[in-house]
């Protein structure tokens, strides 16, 4: 089995990189843990389709399982379509430490693309709606 870590360098000791598209390296290791290779994310600078690109490196080294810490609707489109799993991981988590939790079956599988950005506020704002197509608040 081969497992895809996006990190924020390239090695073990280096941060889960919270954005599966923009991430900075993709680990590719072992059931065992044992780095195979890292490859730096070429799409990383990209206008537009950061995440397919990113889901298209990865689905070219043959992975089964990617740990991130979230993943865009188009890029989970590419890997699922590739058959790779997804599971999530804290971006306050070291690659080596992360892939140990997934070893124990503590994280999250992925089963849907999750919102881009730091997601939602304390809650303090306003919560109004747009309603599509008219501009109007409601």
């Amino acid at each position: 089995m081969r497992i895809c870590i996006s990190t924020v360098s390239n090695n073990l000791d280096a941060f889960l990189d919270p954005r599966f598209g923009r991430a900075m390296y993709f680990l590719i290791v072992d059931e065992k843990g044992k780095l195979i290779k890292a490859i730096k994310n070429t799409g990383v600078q990209a206008m537009r389709g950061a995440g397919i690109t990113a889901a298209q490196i990865v689905a070219n080294e043959k992975v089964d399982i990617v740990i991130t810490g979230n993943v865009g609707p188009n890029a989970s489109m590419v890997l699922a379509s590739s058959g790779i799993k997804i599971f999530l991981g804290s971006p306050e988590m070291k690659a080596r430490d992360v892939l140990q939790e997934y070893q124990k079956g503590k994280l999250q599988r992925a089963t849907e693309a999750m919102p881009c950005g730091p997601g939602p506020g304390p809650g303090l704002g306003q919560g109004r709606k747009v309603q599509r197509g008219r501009g109007r608040r409601i």
